[in-house]
């Protein structure tokens, strides 16, 4: 793995999301609690909705545009929906956001 910083923690409110550009694209981060980070496809596979704009809500961000909710864990459609977006490694160190870089060359971001 290659970790890579891309921000202070404190910079994502709690339920909430930032975008990232990278190289391979734009990721979503997501804060579902106090040191809990996802970071996922920015892009809805349904009509190409922000996810970063979405509702956070336990560990799953609904899509804005139509309501698509997915696990931030998988990556997969809940409910009868079906689709899934791809999901990155990401940690929290000493406060900072560390996202893997090389895993963004293997699977393409949004």
């Amino acid at each position: 793995m290659s970790w890579i910083d891309i921000g202070a923690l404190d910079d994502i409110p709690e339920r909430g999301a930032r975008l990232v550009k990278t190289h391979a694209g734009c990721v979503a981060i997501f804060r579902t609690g106090r040191e809990e980070v996802f970071a996922a496809s920015d892009r809805c596979p349904h009509k190409g909705g922000p996810l970063s704009e979405g509702i956070v809500h336990g560990q799953k961000v609904t899509c804005p545009l139509h309501n698509w909710v997915f696990d931030l864990n998988t990556g997969q459609a809940q409910g009868a929906d079906e689709g899934q977006i791809a999901t990155y490694p990401i940690r929290v160190e000493n406060g900072r956001l560390m996202l893997d870089a090389s895993a963004l060359l293997t699977q393409s971001a949004a």
